[in-house]
């Protein structure tokens, strides 16, 4: 199985997800992408790792997130991804420039082949106005277009607005 959990900051889709995984009932790892490059981000890693259970393995990757997928994913187990728009984020600070499509092309050619399930969380970034920014309007659109790809791909896809799932596909 796999889903696709996306909405707004704070909308409640990485709690959507965590309840997701404790449902499971098979062994969960977390592939965390975020960076603590300061004291906000820093809270906001803490508060995510507070809320996991203890058993749940978590796996640091802001990078080479289809090779933390393909060592992390196993029958009968869950990968939960914490988040591709923050993945995303590294990808475009990265400096070499060419190396976004290559993990995002990873990423597509290895979702459909992975073992076990997989949830992964993002911001839908979308919906909003158009900034005069041209890096956030690329990450803009590098989001979308992954959020299709994979979309494509999930039996499910949620999106949470104001702690509320909505079902865009599967049930």
């Amino acid at each position: 199985m796999r889903v696709l959990v996306l909405g707004g900051v704070r909308s409640g889709k990485s709690r959507h997800a965590e309840g997701l995984a404790l449902r499971h009932g098979g062994p969960v790892t977390v592939i965390a992408t975020g960076t603590a490059g300061d004291g906000e981000m820093e809270r906001r890693i803490a508060l995510h790792r507070a809320r996991r259970p203890a058993a749940w393995r978590v796996v640091e990757e802001p990078l080479e997130l289809a090779g933390a997928l393909r060592r992390c994913a196993v029958p009968g187990g869950l990968v939960l991804i914490e988040c591709l728009t923050l993945w995303l984020t590294n990808l475009l600070c990265d400096p070499d420039a060419a190396r976004l499509a290559r993990e995002r092309n990873g990423l597509l050619a290895a979702w459909p082949h992975l073992e076990g399930d997989v949830i992964a969380v993002s911001n839908e970034v979308g919906l909003g106005i158009v900034p005069a920014n041209a890096l956030a309007r690329r990450f803009m659109d590098e989001a979308g277009e992954l959020h299709q790809a994979l979309a494509a791909q999930c039996e499910q896809v949620v999106t949470l607005i104001a702690g509320l799932p909505l079902t865009l596909k599967g049930g």
